[in-house]
């Protein structure tokens, strides 16, 4: 296990500049720490507030080199890193949290399951597809439907697909296009559930509250801050978490997904090894927002605390089918006359339908108050062309 500790204005190296890398750019400058982003896009959300810029393709093994030699400790805001530079680099003795091996193990979805089925974790039943006839096989073993997904890469409903007779076999085979796909159950769930689990140095651990994220089109829209679960669920869901971060055997901040059934059954859906769309309420709702949590893990830091201030919802504020490319917004004025409503929006240069532009967070003395009020920010935050 890592032992050190990094004091400000050490340079933390972030791979990705999306909105989790500004996020988390935002808290580490609030703290004095030097930042350095390296991503393909000059002006990807992160850019805006980091002191140093590598503009260069995450598989750029130079770039990432030049990266690791700028800075004290890296870092990533999202999966899609060739994980075997970042052991490379650990090999040569950088310091990368979690860990490239972590990483390498998580990104593959196949490979995930795998280790979660080894450690008697309970996951939907699962199979390896590498061509059609593998996928019809794993139907008459699956019935329909079932979901097919790319093994890497995927995200916010791209690379996976609902198969639900066998007319859909073709399609969905051709859909993902690929020879490295994962077959899987279908679970019909009651909830879709979510913790975040710190894990700082010398094995220091902190969860969240556990909570119930809704979804449309794969892609989350709501979270409410805590789930309406019972105590029991609530433990069974600890004691998984923990089993899992124990067997990473890692430090950093993880995200574990959860299918809840109608009769109590709890199945592991994904682990995220980063901050998460589903954490974004710690922010104004929690004692220690999970982006000052990773900066305390990445410089040594004591972990903070993980109460929960106030009951919250977070809406995501997403592309609409009308704009494309350039946009203004409308509405904030009528959105923040009303008291604990903080409105997050990431200063992306375009827009296209249902991309992820910024979160809204309500707290309040009722979660189901939040909930209404998120909503009705929402509707009345407008995304209009620029032309």
């Amino acid at each position: 296990m890592i032992n050190f500790t990094l004091n400000p204005p050490a340079n933390i190296g972030i791979i990705g500049g999306g909105q989790l890398g500004k996020m988390l750019s935002i808290k580490a400058k609030s703290l004095g720490y030097t930042v350095t982003i390296l991503d393909p896009n000059p002006f990807a959300p992160a850019m805006s507030v980091a002191d140093h810029k590598i503009i260069a393709n995450f598989s750029d093994v130079e770039s990432i080199k030049k990266l690791a030699n700028l800075c004290e400790v890296i870092t990533y805001e999202f999966e899609h890193i060739d994980a075997d530079i970042l052991i490379d680099l650990e090999n040569t003795g950088h310091i990368v949290i979690p860990s490239g091996k972590t990483l390498k193990l998580i990104q593959d979805k196949y490979e995930q399951k795998s280790f979660l089925k080894s450690i008697n974790i309970t996951v939907p039943e699962f199979y390896k597809v590498t061509n059609k006839e593998d996928l019809i096989n794993c139907s008459k073993k699956l019935g329909f439907p079932f979901i097919l997904k790319s093994s890497k890469g995927g995200y916010d409903g791209k690379g996976n697909c609902v198969i639900k007779s066998p007319t859909d076999l073709d399609w969905g085979f051709e859909q993902l296009n690929s020879t490295n796909l994962l077959a899987e159950k279908y679970i019909n769930y009651s909830k879709e559930l979510s913790i975040l689990i710190a894990i700082g140095k010398n094995k220091e651990c902190n969860h969240y509250p556990v909570v119930e994220n809704i979804h449309e089109d794969s892609i989350l829209r709501l979270t409410k801050a805590p789930a309406k679960i019972s105590p029991s669920i609530e433990n069974k869901i600890h004691e998984i978490s923990m089993k899992i971060v124990e067997s990473l055997d890692d430090i950093g901040l993880f995200c574990i997904e959860f299918f809840l059934t109608a009769n109590g059954e709890v199945y592991i859906n994904e682990i995220a090894p980063r901050p998460h769309n589903s954490g974004h309420y710690t922010l104004e709702a929690c004692e220690t927002s999970q982006f000052e949590q990773l900066l305390r893990i990445v410089t040594g830091l004591p972990l903070g605390s993980t109460d929960l201030i106030y009951p919250a919802a977070m809406v995501n504020v997403l592309g609409n089918e009308y704009v494309n490319g350039a946009y203004q917004y409308a509405g904030l004025s009528k959105i923040l006359k009303d008291d604990k409503i903080y409105v997050h929006l990431y200063g992306k240069k375009n827009t296209h339908y249902l991309k992820k532009l910024g979160h809204i967070t309500v707290c309040d003395s009722s979660l189901s108050l939040a909930v209404e009020k998120s909503l009705n920010a929402l509707k009345n935050l407008e995304i209009k062309s620029n032309d």
